[in-house]
């Protein structure tokens, strides 16, 4: 029986002017924000994937689709509370989960803080096994041109 699994996820969302911006349940002060069905959190998406990925439970897309008037403007953050239930349920518990925020600006540094503590308290755990780093892309690429943002996640779950 498999005592470690690991994921991996990925989530990218066009930017425009005059939408919210939220990144991992932090809503941020920007002239932009995600073209989305949901609320767009990237970081959200990227970890609800990779802990559906590390179970082969398919991806963020399959549990909750964007063709689905139910989850238009949906919360990420309670999507993600729901994936991580289907995680716990079948004994399964995060050993830690590291995430990265491709994004020209805003800076978002000021930010990471409590983007780990929503996580987090999200999934009810501690916040030393929440990881989240940002970069830019110095320019270059989609995110460079501030077009679009991206996430990648990456998580280690453990049988409880």
């Amino acid at each position: 029986m498999d005592a470690i699994r690991i994921g991996h996820g990925y989530d990218v969302h066009a930017l425009q002017e005059g939408l919210p911006l939220v990144i991992g349940g932090v809503v941020i002060e920007h002239e932009k924000g995600f073209v989305a069905h949901s609320d767009g959190d990237v970081l959200a998406h990227a970890l609800s994937d990779a802990l559906l990925g590390a179970l082969s439970l398919g991806d963020i897309g399959l549990h909750f689709p964007d063709t689905s008037g139910e989850w238009k403007g949906a919360d990420s953050m309670e999507l993600l509370r729901q994936v991580y239930g289907m995680v716990t349920s079948r004994g399964w518990t995060l050993a830690n989960a590291d995430m990265t925020v491709l994004m020209q600006r805003p800076k978002l540094r000021p930010h990471i803080d409590r983007m780990r503590e929503n996580i987090a308290r999200t999934l009810d755990v501690p916040v030393d096994k929440v990881s989240v780093k940002a970069t830019t892309e110095e320019r270059l690429g989609f995110t460079g041109a501030e077009q679009g943002a991206a996430a990648h996640a990456v998580v280690l779950l453990v049988r409880r």
